[in-house]
């Protein structure tokens, strides 16, 4: 069954109104009729079986048949930092973090990053925040992820956390404490995460450094070397299954 996200507004107590854009998807791109189910979502954890009843190109409504539960959302908040990168990767990750379940992504501008233009990231954030909200529908999300500004390294690790949070690094030089290790050794499980993910060629020593002087805990995500993106998935996936969460 199809999946929509719509703005709080749209949705009433009986009925739903869909955005032109959504109801140009619904009528030219799906195909679908008059009397078709749907699944609406309101991104605050609500989520509402409608039969579509008006179908027109840019106007589309129907009415709400019953509130749902939802089961995709997991409870764990993981924040996943991300160097910020050549635009099919990062745009992979965001899908396929979305996908794991990773709550909100933020772009690191590190020393090495490859991509430093904060001023392109700006002009993207838009395409970036489609790009999450199309996978949060597909894969069965109750909420989606928020792509945030791209934030330089000091910026990031002193980022304003509105509770506890664990914080980690991945670093591919640390040798005594393995993610699953730290995850499973916790004295109480945590509702916020975050996770850092360094650009292609890594974090500096000494940006390392500044990251556990700021409190933030280095942790090895394995063996061997892994690519960025693999990185990112591979560690958001790792810390959602220990937590109980994936």
């Amino acid at each position: 069954m199809h999946r929509f996200f719509l703005p709080p507004e749209n949705i009433g107590k009986s009925h739903v109104r869909f955005p032109a854009e959504t109801a140009h998807q619904i009528h030219a791109v799906l195909r679908l009729r008059p009397g078709h189910e749907v699944i609406v979502l309101n991104n605050g954890g609500q989520a509402f079986r409608v039969r579509l009843e008006d179908i027109r190109p840019a106007a589309v409504t129907g009415i709400i048949l019953d509130e749902i539960p939802l089961t995709g959302e997991p409870k764990t908040h993981l924040t996943l930092f991300i160097g910020l990168t050549q635009r099919e990767k990062f745009e992979w990750v965001l899908q396929k973090g979305t996908e794991v379940g990773v709550s909100a992504f933020i772009p690191l501008i590190t020393r090495r990053t490859l991509v430093r233009e904060i001023e392109t990231a700006h002009n993207k954030q838009g395409r970036w925040q489609r790009i999450v909200q199309e996978a949060a529908e597909q894969c069965g999300r109750g909420r989606i992820p928020k792509v945030h500004l791209p934030l330089e390294l000091p910026q990031a690790l002193v980022y304003p956390w509105p509770g506890p949070t664990l914080r980690l690094v991945a670093w591919e030089n640390e040798t005594q404490n393995g993610l699953r290790q730290i995850l499973q050794h916790l004295p109480v499980t945590p509702q916020q995460v975050a996770l850092m993910i360094g650009p292609e060629g890594g974090l500096s020593l000494d940006e390392v450094t500044q990251a556990q002087e700021a409190g933030w805990v280095t942790c090895s995500l394995g063996t061997r070397i892994l690519r960025m993106e693999t990185a990112a998935i591979v560690g958001a996936a790792l810390t959602l299954h220990e937590l109980g969460d994936l």
